[in-house]
């Protein structure tokens, strides 16, 4: 992993939707090439985190960066103002994200799913797009997929493309909600391999998961969230296997 300035660092950020307080001061950081997972019960806040990361959600206060550059605002002199949509849609290129439910595009193939967001948003040839996203295709192992429509692939088909999708935008960082979430459980199995191969590729990934063999077998850092706070951070031996806190051994004791 890089000693560079964290990738990500999130500092005192808290979220509500009305009166009801999802995240609650969360300070967290991510190194480059680091892969952090996040576990927690449902209503944690980490999906949350997750989508006011890459600005999907607005936060309330505090302050998200990544690579450097504070989200959704600007500073000028000693004001912070909001940044237009624009600067926004910007910022989110060095991000990409991989859904519960897959969000693929039921009316195009796997190949134009994938190089939608390059050529459409990032203006890139369509040739080099399309090779590229073939390339990204056979990596994941469904290059003869390359043609057909999401209702024809299983779940964990679908879910392998939105990896691909994500790929494609050559991202700084990658974000998963809970990627397998929406699997049959012997559709598990191929989609977390396809992520094993990305974590000791180098990719930079933080990753909302139950899966605890992935958090045990691929993560640098497990982090504990209930109640909208950081419960407990530390390496995967530490935390799956001695925890320290009261409330993560409790919810641990489910998948034991």
């Amino acid at each position: 992993m890089s000693s560079d300035a964290p990738i990500v660092s999130a500092v005192d950020v808290h979220k509500s939707f009305g009166n009801n307080k999802v995240l609650k001061g969360i300070n967290m950081e991510v190194s480059t090439g680091e892969v952090v997972t996040v576990l927690g019960p449902s209503g944690s806040g980490k999906s949350t985190f997750l989508r006011c990361i890459n600005q999907l959600e607005e936060i309330d206060s505090g302050a998200i960066f990544v690579d450097g550059e504070q989200m959704g605002f600007e500073l000028r002199g000693d004001r912070l103002y909001h940044l237009p949509d624009s600067a926004v849609r910007r910022q989110r290129r060095k991000i990409g994200m991989v859904f519960q439910n897959f969000n693929l595009f039921p009316h195009m193939t796997a190949l134009q799913n994938v190089v939608e967001a390059p050529i459409g948003i990032h203006g890139r040839d369509k040739t080099e797009a399309r090779e590229e996203a073939m390339e990204l295709l056979q990596r994941i192992g469904l290059a003869e997929k390359a043609n057909s429509y999401p209702r024809q692939l299983s779940g964990g088909q679908q879910q392998r493309v939105a990896i691909a999708r994500a790929l494609a935008i050559k991202p700084r960082l990658l974000l998963f909600d809970e990627p397998t979430s929406a699997l049959d459980p012997e559709l598990v199995g191929e989609v977390l391999t396809t992520m094993r191969d990305l974590a000791e590729g180098g990719l930079t990934m933080l990753v909302v998961t139950h899966e605890i063999s992935f958090a045990r077998e691929a993560a640098h850092r497990v982090v504990f969230m209930d109640g909208g706070v950081v419960v407990e951070d530390g390496k995967p031996d530490e935390v799956l296997n001695n925890p320290q806190q009261a409330r993560t051994r409790q919810f641990l004791n489910r998948f034991i």
